[in-house]
């Protein structure tokens, strides 16, 4: 029992899914494998950070992929178009989304429920419509070039090198994302969740916390969204879309809301899916669908957390 216990701390959960990501590499035969699961550690970085702001603060968000695409798309045009060396255009990309998602939190954090999830939405749609009609800068519709990463000069194009860099920055942001939950910052963010009056009462700047996480989850989804652009050398205003702000929620539900290592299993799911129905496309989103209605219905904490209450000890 004390060594099951053990094996369900925060980071030992770490220390299991760094094991996971060395070891995965060895069941890989093809380039076309490295890609699927390069997508799916980008997709799982994004659901860590939306899953600090939805499952831990309580606040939903229909317009992640605007920062996604934003990201991917301030750091294309800046080594693209004005010949920006790719480690300033990368923090430069972080930098503008992290101040457009600052500028804009204080008045949409005020609006809660179905307003701030259509604010939110809005915000997305909005930046989706200037991606493409801002044809002289972005491309337009059909998109544009992003220069592939360098390394001493030489560009990167191995998927194997591009696995390493990107499970290498999803764990840091695993294990950022722990110590932020267990800091006090993140009892702040727990309590915002349960009541934001409550809070207010016992001296929580409830709007404050909120901003900060809100921030916090759009650069995430700004760093995968850069992490995008110079992988696949190419970004379109589909990077923005609603459809895929819909997939980053929905990576978060079905994992687990205020569950880190949920939001993973979560990405897993909802990237590898695909895959494996690629035979019957039109089902596609029918299956999803019946996905997502059995899990809330049944599992309405999420896959991990359920699982886990379900394992012994896991009621304490």
């Amino acid at each position: 029992m004390g060594m099951l216990q053990k094996l369900r701390t925060p980071r030992m959960g770490l220390v299991v899914v760094a094991l996971i990501l060395a070891g995965a590499p060895l069941l890989f035969t093809n380039s076309y494998q490295y890609d699927v699961a390069i997508h799916v550690l980008i997709n799982a970085m994004v659901a860590v950070g939306l899953n600090l702001l939805m499952g831990y603060a309580g606040q939903i968000s229909l317009g992640h992929a605007g920062f996604f695409g934003l990201g991917a798309y301030v750091t294309a045009v800046l080594s693209a178009n004005y010949g920006w060396p790719i480690y300033l255009s990368i923090p430069a990309a972080l930098v503008v989304v992290g101040v457009l998602a600052f500028a804009i939190a204080r008045p949409i954090l005020r609006l809660s429920g179905h307003y701030l999830a259509m604010a939110t939405l809005g915000l997305g749609i909005l930046v989706s419509i200037v991606l493409r009609t801002e044809a002289g800068i972005t491309g337009g519709p059909d998109g544009m070039m992003a220069p592939p990463l360098s390394i001493a000069g030489t560009p990167v194009y191995d998927e194997r090198y591009w696995y390493a860099l990107i499970a290498v920055l999803l764990l840091v942001t695993v294990w950022l994302a722990l110590n932020l939950i267990d800091s006090p910052v993140g009892r702040a963010l727990r309590a915002v969740h349960g009541s934001e009056v409550a809070a207010e009462v016992v001296g929580v700047h409830t709007l404050g916390y909120k901003v900060l996480i809100f921030v916090v989850s759009a650069v995430l989804a700004a760093l995968a969204g850069v992490l995008t652009a110079h992988y696949a050398g190419f970004v379109t205003p589909d990077l923005a879309n609603f459809i895929y702000s819909i997939e980053f929620v929905t990576m978060v539900v079905l994992g687990g809301t205020a569950s880190i290592y949920g939001a993973l299993v979560g990405a897993l799911i909802l990237t590898l899916l695909p895959q494996f129905l690629t035979g019957v496309d039109e089902l596609e989103m029918m299956i999803l669908g019946l996905i997502l209605m059995v899990v809330v219905i049944f599992m309405p904490k999420g896959l991990v957390p359920t699982l886990g209450r379900l394992m012994p000890g896991g009621r304490r």
